[in-house]
């Protein structure tokens, strides 16, 4: 008996690993003295737990929080531990702060705004209505920066003054046009017919030589530095050209002196045949802070055109015939004729004399005119 419990034992020690490695049942007293080999356990996955979110920074601090707020989560049921833990991650899959990161990254950075010039901040909407355009940059220099589109001027008594149209200057440029409108257009216009409505913008930004001749040097109107005003228009409706001979002296006197002073050129009636009909203004910076001013403020038109001579009267003989005669009788009155032309005057009867004493002969040796002669004299 105890040879074939022996025997037994020993069969039981070869076939364990082989059982085991296959996985099929073996005998109830394989584990009877405890050599029975234990099962491998598969591996344990392990889950990628996530971490906690930064506390936001306006928040309240923890010590703060209400008890109110934890009361709940005390009376509510735990989750159980299956619920509890999120399902395992694959192991090559990233973690979600790691996955937000990549995505911030490719986010590509705003450009910086840029920083607004002093003449923008000055020029606010309680001056003019004039916003922002892009920057010019043309051929040749044509163009700009800080530029504006200058639309109304609002007068300090918040009505508004309309370009028409719509001027394109530099920032300077529309400021000093708004200052000259607001200071010194608007109480002239005050005391002609309630005040100053709209400007008449002849010209503003263009790409142009001066004068609009071809290859002549870029003009300051192709620098958007520089306007050109033909009128103004009252509240009355009424309109008052600067270049209009028959406006006040006055009036357009002290636009003159007003623009002269406060713009570097000025250019009207006077200077070239170009500005007959508007004044150009602008802003051109030259050396020694050299001024340009150049208006001829002719006199005003009379009113009433001067009489016109009378109408000859019916009886009066042609014009030829008065003429002839007038010009065949010397006037012996006169001081200055000659002793000739009064001896002319008594020609005639000196011939009358002689002709009534000479003698038949001779009479007839006198030329005669021809019909072709007499003919001639008439053309």
């Amino acid at each position: 008996m105890v040879t074939a419990a022996a025997a037994l034992l020993w069969l039981g020690m070869q076939a364990g690993p082989a059982q085991a490695a296959r996985g099929t049942p073996g005998f109830p007293w394989d584990d009877l003295f405890g050599v029975r080999p234990h099962r491998v356990h598969k591996a344990v996955r392990r889950s990628a737990v996530p971490l906690p979110k930064p506390r936001p920074a306006e928040a309240p601090p923890a010590t703060e929080a209400p008890a109110a707020a934890d009361a709940p989560a005390a009376t509510e049921p735990a989750p159980p531990a299956a619920a509890a833990q999120p399902p395992a991650a694959p192991a090559g899959a990233a973690r979600p702060g790691e996955t937000a990161k990549p995505a911030e990254a490719a986010k590509p950075a705003e450009p910086p705004r840029p920083q607004l010039s002093a003449c923008r901040q000055a020029l606010t909407e309680e001056i003019a209505i004039a916003p922002s355009i892009p920057d010019i940059h043309g051929a040749g220099g044509c163009g700009g920066e800080d530029l504006v589109r200058l639309e109304a001027i609002v007068l300090p008594d918040k009505r508004k003054v309309a370009v028409k149209p719509a001027a394109i200057l530099r920032c300077k440029m529309a400021s000093a046009v708004a200052d000259w409108v607001r200071s010194d257009i608007a109480p002239l216009a005050q005391s002609l017919g309630g005040g100053i409505s709209n400007l008449d913008n002849f010209d503003s930004f263009e790409c142009r030589g001066r004068n609009r001749v071809v290859g002549a040097q870029l003009s300051e109107h192709g620098r958007a530095n520089a306007l050109d005003v033909r009128a103004f228009g009252l509240v009355n409706g009424k309109s008052i050209s600067l270049t209009d001979r028959s406006a006040p002296r006055d009036l357009r006197e002290t636009v003159l002196h007003s623009v002269c002073a406060r713009f570097s050129t000025v250019l009207g009636p006077g200077s070239d045949w170009y500005h007959e009909d508007h004044i150009h203004l602008d802003l051109t910076e030259r050396r020694n802070n050299y001024r340009i001013c150049q208006w001829n403020v002719y006199d005003q038109l009379p009113r009433v055109a001067p009489l016109l001579p009378a109408e000859r009267p019916e009886a009066a003989p042609p014009r030829e015939v008065a003429a002839k005669s007038d010009a065949s009788k010397p006037d012996p009155s006169r001081p200055d004729a000659s002793e000739a032309d009064r001896g002319k005057a008594d020609e005639p009867d000196a011939a009358k004399s002689d002709d009534a004493t000479a003698p038949e002969g001779a009479a007839e040796t006198k030329p005669q005119p021809t019909k072709k002669r007499r003919q001639s004299r008439r053309f």
